[in-house]
């Protein structure tokens, strides 16, 4: 039971370099898909802003904001 428990703790231990890997790469692929979906909320209110002060009478949607 000892040398059960020992060797599936050294199993889980070292799998090659894989899973360090994993531990670098995860993150970072995290942080580009964050960083895409926050590009294009950006670029989407942008593109509405720009949209709503053409479509505005005095051509400056932001006269109301002061």
């Amino acid at each position: 039971m000892v040398g059960s428990n020992a060797r599936n703790s050294h199993l889980l231990a070292h799998q090659g370099g894989w899973d360090e890997i994993l531990l670098v790469a995860g993150p970072i692929v995290i942080v580009i898909a964050l960083l895409a979906l926050v590009k294009r909320r950006v670029e989407r209110a942008a593109a509405e802003h720009e949209l709503a002060r053409e479509s505005s009478p005095s051509g400056d949607a932001d006269s109301n904001l002061s």
